[in-house]
């Protein structure tokens, strides 16, 4: 990867990395007793709860407890991970958090734990960079980071519109890198991330044989609704489908629930799993609790929800679909 990079993606005519060795997982994991589910068509059972290491995790303070939060996590049956190139803690900190005194990177700390616990993960990060060139950089200071030579997943950070996806698309450009990168066993799986427009992440799918993406939740049906509209794309597809942002609402709406938001994503029919954000072990312990005892909610208690989160699901109260959001931080 490194003799390539300067000279662009079109210009490679060896592997862009050949891994030294097989540190990646035989897709053989240990959920410690948490339910599983058949992640699309990769082979691959996942819990329906990944481990999120986006802001939250990166604003912990102390390393030692997130040390300790990601091998809990792991002991306890959380062994997919989602990270980012671009996660850190310098974006827009939360309302009771004091100025971070030093920069913590995500894939640097998870890294930590990677080095000696490789085989135990399913490990997931995102390239942000749409130029091939910039985007073979951060796949390559990405696997340094986290300590390995071999992705389980990689995936596009942020899809926001049909142009982006077009961009993408023409010959050598980021879908290519991607892709090449799969087939040169850099990361076993590829897939997107899409917080905005659901058009554009459908026509992601029409793109390239993705293996999975990550979507934003809306509870809202008014607006574009975002679940509603990738479900039916992910079974044809035979796409693994996450979503996200599921407890953000907690932040603005009085009333709400960590816990009972968490149990209306898991109830909602056709994603296979939430990503959620974690950043202390308490919450990783409600997690595992929620997922262990996890009942369907009922019909009356998911539209009591629906109604209650109306005001937030707004289009203009939903800072993921704003222009220049970027996914990892707290603001636009």
């Amino acid at each position: 990867m490194k003799t390539t990079v300067g000279a662009g993606f079109a210009l490679a005519g060896a592997n862009l990395l050949t891994p030294s060795c097989s540190s990646g997982s035989d897709g053989i994991y240990d959920p410690k007793g948490l339910p599983t589910v058949l992640f699309g068509s990769t082979g691959v059972r996942i819990p329906r709860i990944v481990l999120g290491l986006g802001s939250r995790f990166c604003h912990m303070d102390n390393d030692k407890e997130a040390y300790d939060l990601l091998n809990y996590a792991l002991d306890n049956g959380f062994y997919y991970w989602d990270t980012a190139h671009t996660y850190d803690n310098s974006g827009s900190l939360p309302p009771w958090k004091e100025p971070p005194t030093k920069l913590v990177i995500s894939e640097v700390r998870i890294g930590e734990v990677v080095k000696t616990r490789r085989k135990e993960i399913f490990l997931s990060t995102k390239v942000q960079a749409r130029e091939p060139s910039e985007a073979l950089k951060q796949i390559e200071l990405s696997l340094k980071r986290l300590n390995t030579d071999r992705l389980d997943m990689l995936k596009i950070h942020s899809v926001d519109s049909l142009d982006d996806v077009n961009r993408m698309s023409q010959k050598g450009q980021l879908i290519d890198v991607v892709r090449r990168m799969k087939e040169e066993k850099v990361t076993r799986f590829i897939g997107f991330s899409c917080h905005a427009d659901p058009l554009a992440a459908k026509e992601m799918t029409n793109r390239a044989p993705f293996d999975s993406m990550i979507i934003a939740l809306n509870h809202y049906p008014p607006i574009a609704n975002r679940h509603e509209i990738m479900t039916p794309t992910a079974k044809e597809k035979q796409i693994g489908f996450l979503l996200m942002k599921s407890v953000r609402p907690r932040e603005t709406v009085e009333g709400l629930l960590a816990t009972d938001l968490i149990k209306y994503a898991l109830t909602l029919e056709g994603p296979h799993a939430l990503v959620l954000g974690m950043d202390s072990l308490d919450v990783v312990k409600s997690n595992i609790e929620i997922l262990r005892n996890f009942r369907k909610m009922p019909p009356a208690r998911m539209q009591e929800l629906t109604v209650q989160l109306a005001p937030f699901y707004r289009h203009e109260n939903l800072s993921w679909m704003q222009h220049g959001y970027m996914d990892g931080h707290w603001t636009c």
